[in-house]
C-alpha cells in the first residue's frame, strides 16, 4: 500500500481532478500522525474545504493497510454520517489499490454499514455511521471518526453542549486500548469542543480536546494568502466575508471560536435618513420610492404580547424595505399598547390588531408576518378581519420561532451591520429600539430585545415579491406585479 498522499492522488487522476496543495498538506499530516502513532487527532479546515471527503479517504486507506480495522463514524446527525461511510464504501469499490477488499459475497454493504473481504471474523462491520445522540452501546472500535459532530443543533445552548460532551465522554468506552480518536470539523461557539483552552465561564479545568494533536487550516493565513487559490481567490474570500458577515466568517472560515458577547450591535453602524416613503402612480402602475430609488419588496414582522404598557414584554412591529441593489431600509419600528380602562368595551387583542392595520396600510405593506408563539397564535384571524374591514389589502403570514431569540438576532443583523447595507429612519431613533441595540448582549434574561427581535425577523424573512390583487383606488407598487396590456385589435 502506498503512502496516503500518492493513494489521494491516485483517486484524484481517477475523478480527473487536480490534487490541491492543500489537501496534499492534510494527507501528509494525518500519514505522519499515524506512523507516529498518534491516537488523538483534531483536524480543523476551512467550510468546502474537502476535509471530510479526504478523512473518508484516510479510512479506505487504513482499511487497506489493515482489513480488519472497525471504524465508527460519528456525526451530529445519522444522515452526516452515513454520506461519509457510503462515499468510503464508493471508494473501496473503485479505487484501484483496492481491488482485494470487496468481498465476493458481502454479508454487509449497505450505506450505513459495510463489511471488507477480511481474516478475522469479527462482530462489528468493518465501517458503521451513526448520528452522535444515537445509542452504540456494545459496539466496540479501533478507530473513531467525529465528523463534524458540533453543529447549530447541537450546541446553540448550555444545555445542549454539555449533553454533546457527555456523549462524546462514551467514546472511551467503545474504543479499543490504543485505538484512534479522530475529530473533524469548525468551531459554531465560543465554548467549542475544540477549543485550545478551557472556558472557565462554564467550569472548565482543561480543553475538551486537551492533548490532542492539532492541524487547523483557515481559509487564509495571516497575510492573506488563501489556502486553497485555485477554488478560493483574495476576492472571492472578500466577497464571502462581506456576505456572511464577522462573526460567521471568523468562526467558519478562519476557524475562531468567536464570543457571541463580542457581536454586540453597534447603533454607529446604522446609515440613518430622513426621507418618507413616496408612493405614486401612473399608466396603470404603482411605484413606491425612498430617496429617488425604487423600492422592489417588504418585510413586517410583528411579535405580540398582551402585556400591559410598561410591564412585561413589549408588542412591537417593524418594517424593513429593500432596494434593487439589495439595501434595507429599516423604515418604522412601532411599539404597540394597549389601554386597559377601555379593555371592557374594546378587548386588548382588537386594539393591538387596528394599530397594526394601521400600520401596514400607512407603509403600502403587502403582508405582515405574525410569530404565533405563545399568545400570538389567536390573532391571525382577528387580523385579517381588521385588514379586511379597514381596506387594507396585506396578507397574513403565521411563523413560528423555534430557534433561540439570542442567534436569531445575531445572525440576523450580523452581515447587513457589517456591510453598511442596513439603514434606519430617524423615526427609529426615537423609539428604544436603538437603546435595545446598545444594551444587548446574548444570554442576558433581565435586558429588553423585543424591538430587536422584531427587526430580526424582517431581516431574517424572506422579503415578499409574490404578486396580490390591488386594492380599489391603489395599485401593487412591486416592480412585475402589474398587469400586462397586449393589443387585441383582430378577429378570431
Amino acid at each position: 500500500m502506498p503512502g496516503f498522499g500518492e493513494f489521494v492522488w491516485v483517486w484524484d487522476r481517477q475523478q480527473g481532478l487536480r490534487t490541491a496543495a492543500v489537501h496534499l498538506r492534510i494527507a501528509r499530516w494525518l500519514e505522519a500522525c499515524w506512523q507516529r502513532g498518534e491516537t488523538r487527532l483534531l483536524l480543523q479546515a476551512f467550510r468546502s474545504a474537502g476535509k471530510s471527503s479526504l478523512v473518508g479517504l484516510f479510512c479506505a486507506w487504513l482499511l487497506g493497510r489493515m482489513p480488519d480495522l472497525r471504524i465508527l463514524v460519528l456525526a451530529a446527525e445519522q444522515a452526516l454520517a452515513v454520506k461519509m461511510v457510503r462515499n468510503v464504501r464508493g471508494i473501496v469499490e473503485r479505487h484501484p489499490f483496492l481491488a482485494g477488499l470487496r468481498p465476493q459475497r458481502a454479508q454487509e454493504w449497505a450505506a450505513d454499514r459495510f463489511t471488507v473481504e477480511r481474516p478475522g471474523v469479527l462482530r462489528d462491520p468493518s465501517m458503521l455511521a451513526r448520528g452522535v445522540t444515537a445509542n452504540v452501546t456494545g459496539s466496540r472500535a479501533d478507530v473513531v471518526i467525529c465528523d463534524d459532530v458540533e453543529v447549530p443543533n447541537t450546541c446553540d445552548t448550555p444545555d445542549k453542549r454539555a449533553e454533546l460532551r457527555r456523549r462524546l465522554g462514551e467514546i472511551d468506552y467503545l474504543l479499543v486500548p490504543g485505538g484512534l480518536q479522530l475529530y473533524v470539523g469548525t468551531p459554531h461557539t465560543y465554548f467549542t469542543i475544540y477549543a485550545e483552552g478551557p472556558r472557565e465561564e462554564v467550569g472548565e479545568t482543561r480543553a475538551f480536546l486537551d492533548g490532542f494533536a492539532r492541524l487547523t487550516v483557515p481559509i487564509q493565513d495571516a497575510q492573506g494568502t488563501p489556502a486553497w487559490p485555485e477554488r478560493f481567490s483574495k476576492e472571492a474570500i472578500r466577497e464571502l466575508a462581506q456576505r456572511s458577515g464577522p462573526n460567521s466568517f471568523a468562526s467558519q472560515m478562519l476557524l475562531q471560536p468567536v464570543n457571541v458577547a463580542e457581536g454586540r450591535l453597534d447603533p454607529a453602524r446604522l446609515r440613518r435618513y430622513s426621507a418618507e416613503l413616496d408612493y405614486a402612480e401612473g399608466n396603470d402602475e404603482a411605484v413606491l420610492t425612498l430617496m429617488g430609488d425604487r423600492l422592489v419588496a417588504a418585510a413586517c414582522w410583528w411579535d405580540p404580547a398582551y402585556g400591559a404598557p410598561g410591564r412585561g414584554d413589549a408588542s412591537v412591529i417593524a418594517a424593513v424595505f429593500l432596494d434593487a441593489a439589495g439595501n434595507a431600509f429599516l423604515h418604522r419600528v412601532a411599539y404597540l399598547t394597549h389601554d386597559p380602562a377601555t379593555a371592557g368595551e374594546l378587548d386588548e387583542a382588537t386594539q393591538l390588531c387596528r394599530q397594526a392595520t394601521a400600520f401596514a396600510r400607512d407603509l403600502y405593506l403587502p403582508s405582515i408576518s405574525l410569530e404565533v408563539n405563545g399568545v400570538g397564535r389567536f390573532l391571525p384571524g382577528l387580523l385579517r378581519r381588521e385588514l379586511a374591514a379597514a381596506g387594507v389589502p396585506a396578507a397574513v403570514r403565521e411563523v413560528t420561532s423555534r430557534r433561540p431569540k439570542d442567534l436569531r438576532i445575531l445572525e440576523a443583523f450580523d452581515a447587513p451591520l457589517a456591510a453598511g447595507a442596513l439603514h434606519a429612519h430617524d423615526s427609529v431613533f426615537a423609539t428604544s429600539f436603538v437603546q435595545e441595540m446598545r444594551d444587548w448582549r446574548p444570554g442576558l434574561t433581565h435586558a429588553r430585545d423585543d424591538g430587536l427581535d422584531a427587526v430580526a425577523g424582517c431581516l431574517a424573512s424572506e422579503p415578499v415579491r409574490l404578486p396580490r390583487l390591488p386594492s380599489a383606488g391603489r395599485h401593487t407598487w412591486r416592480p412585475g406585479m402589474a398587469g400586462v396590456h397586449a393589443p387585441a385589435d383582430f378577429d378570431v
